[in-house]
């Protein structure tokens, strides 16, 4: 099996890291180390350094805290390479045992880690319900024209649909920016999704959404992935996608938005705008065009009339020679005469 490991454009990059693999037992058959990894539920992401991932993780059992602080701020990408885009399993970790966990929410209705062993038999059999009576902390309905949809905010699936079949599980959901949902997560979870359903095998998937402090909007959410049964040879990555949108500026402590300083918003606002314009020039332009071409309302003109079809031609136009003589007759007058007639202009010859 070819492997496929997801380096962001060039961005990978290591960095000190722990991830505290919080929420609900898996289910029945799941090993004692993945079980015992999720049984713990942690209220907030805590940030500070931390030693060496590797280490740490050995002797934590997987468990503590993400230095925030070390990741690079947006800079366009949607997403950037954490620890060399290896996630901060163990190898007791790996189960080929489907399951599925999600922490419980925090004091202040944070969703926190939500962990599966992804395997076919978790995929959905079914198109995906409603959940838009969810509300995650944060969440407003809020529009930009140059967000694709609109909406800046999207019910974001810590582990998407098309892996473990979750419609309207609040513990899954986030208020997540469509540049987030769409640029930076859906690439994984599609990833993932292929390289299950083509080998049947299963893949250890956690994401962990970042908030500082008492935020209520996620900074990004850590993804992790390994491939169980060949051992990340199919699939592996740990990257930190960032719960940004272009153009615009979001206060993450409420939700709240406004097109950005620098004026990116502006900007894309303006080149829409200005299309249209242009657009609406051109057409214009060509519609003078046409008129032009056009006999002059008041000019006397001799034209082929098509009584049966009403319309009515150049005399030198194919489409006159082609009428039946039953059908044919002649008018001399102007081109206001004709149409008071009833007589529309042929669309090819333009009289």
């Amino acid at each position: 099996m070819r492997k496929i490991k997801y380096w962001v454009l060039g961005l990978a990059m290591s960095v000190s890291l722990l991830v505290g693999a919080c929420g609900q037992a898996p289910a029945t058959g799941a090993s004692a180390a993945v079980k015992e990894t999720t049984e713990a539920v942690t209220e907030s992401v805590t940030v500070e350094a931390v030693q060496t991932p590797k280490a740490a993780a050995a002797q934590t059992g997987n468990s503590g805290a993400f230095d925030l602080s070390a990741i690079p701020a947006y800079s366009g990408q949607p997403y950037v390479a954490v620890n060399n885009n290896v996630p901060f399993f163990s190898d007791a970790d790996l189960t080929d045992v489907s399951f599925e966990s999600y922490g419980d929410l925090d004091a202040l209705g944070r969703c926190s880690v939500a962990y599966a062993s992804v395997g076919t038999d978790t995929m959905p059999t079914e198109k995906r319900g409603n959940i838009g009576q969810v509300k995650p902390t944060g969440w407003h309905t809020v529009k930009y024209d140059f967000v694709d949809g609109k909406y800046l905010y999207n019910r974001c699936h810590l582990i998407g649909y098309q892996l473990t079949s979750e419609n309207a599980n609040e513990k899954n959901l986030i208020t997540g920016t469509r540049y987030l949902n769409v640029q930076g997560m859906l690439p994984f979870e599609n990833m993932t999704a292929d390289y299950v359903k083509e080998t049947e095998n299963h893949v250890l998937y956690r994401v962990t959404p970042v908030f500082e402090g008492n935020n209520l909007v996620a900074a990004g959410v850590l993804m992790e992935a390994e491939s169980v049964e060949d051992k990340g040879e199919g699939v592996e990555f740990c990257v930190f996608v960032y719960n940004a949108q272009p153009g615009v500026t979001i206060d993450y402590a409420t939700g709240d938005s406004w097109l950005d300083e620098n004026g990116t918003g502006n900007q894309q606002a303006a080149a829409k705008e200005t299309k249209t314009v242009v657009e609406t020039e051109i057409q214009a332009e060509k519609q003078t065009q046409a008129e032009n071409t056009q006999a002059p309302a008041k000019e006397t003109s001799t034209y082929i009339l098509n009584t049966n079809s009403k319309k009515f031609h150049k005399p030198g136009c194919s489409a006159a020679s082609q009428i039946k003589a039953a059908n044919k007759d002649e008018f001399t007058g102007t081109r206001d005469e004709v149409i008071a007639k009833g007589y529309e202009p042929c669309k090819k010859c333009n009289p």
